[in-house]
């Protein structure tokens, strides 16, 4: 069976669930909203320019899950999902996806995005596995620390080997990789079919000096 793999974010929807989940608690009051929204601008500036430190990032994203229980937070996101998320799924990765469904390969998503933010958007496209930022819970609390090693540039290769290990009957032979953006090298170098999707301009300069197709979903 082969693996299609997908990026999330700016890839398969129309925007960075990260970000604007942050947007959303700033908006519903479940952090300050002017000093939470100043440091979720910084930190996806960083995330675009290629530099931001992972470890700063996930002090900042995760301290304000921390407040909440699971079932608390799971009434959040159904609100996230209905209101920032369903708007922004696009008709042309749904056809990607079925197109890679119907031809017997396993869906995966690989994303630097927490695991919490991610899985009910996996759940609702359809996808067999996602690789994503698991977090540690303890008392029906997410504790703000990370579990595992993230699924961010590099994180991204040494996870996805990892997956390959514990499911041996799958290789990276024929892969496939779609992603938008530079930070996703490492893994876009692995497969044998990657795709440069609604590019940002360092990953559609290597894509077109490579070969690589350069789509567009939108």
């Amino acid at each position: 069976m082969t693996l299609a793999i997908f990026d999330l974010d700016n890839t398969l929807i129309a925007g960075d669930s990260d970000y604007l989940w942050g947007q959303f608690m700033a908006n519903e009051g479940m952090v300050d909203a002017a000093k939470f929204n100043e440091g979720n601008d910084y930190f996806y500036r960083q995330y675009e320019a290629g530099t931001m430190v992972l470890s700063e990032y996930l002090d900042f994203c995760l301290e304000p899950l921390t407040h909440y229980t699971l079932d608390e937070l799971k009434v959040w996101h159904d609100k996230f999902m209905a209101n920032t998320i369903r708007p922004i799924m696009l008709e042309k990765a749904a056809s990607l996806l079925k197109k890679h469904r119907d031809q017997g390969d396993h869906l995966m998503i690989i994303t630097a995005t927490s695991r919490f933010v991610t899985e009910p958007i996996a759940r609702e496209l359809g996808v067999d596995t996602l690789l994503a930022i698991d977090l540690e819970i303890n008392n029906n609390r997410y504790t703000g620390k990370v579990v595992g090693t993230p699924t961010y540039q590099e994180g991204k290769v040494i996870r996805l080997k990892e997956w390959l290990k514990e499911n041996p009957e799958f290789s990276l032979e024929g892969s496939y990789f779609y992603s938008d953006s530079k930070n996703d090298l490492p893994l876009l170098n692995q497969v044998d079919y990657p795709f440069a999707v609604d590019s940002d301009p360092e990953l559609t300069a290597e894509a077109k000096q490579k070969g690589w197709p350069v789509i567009s979903l939108r």
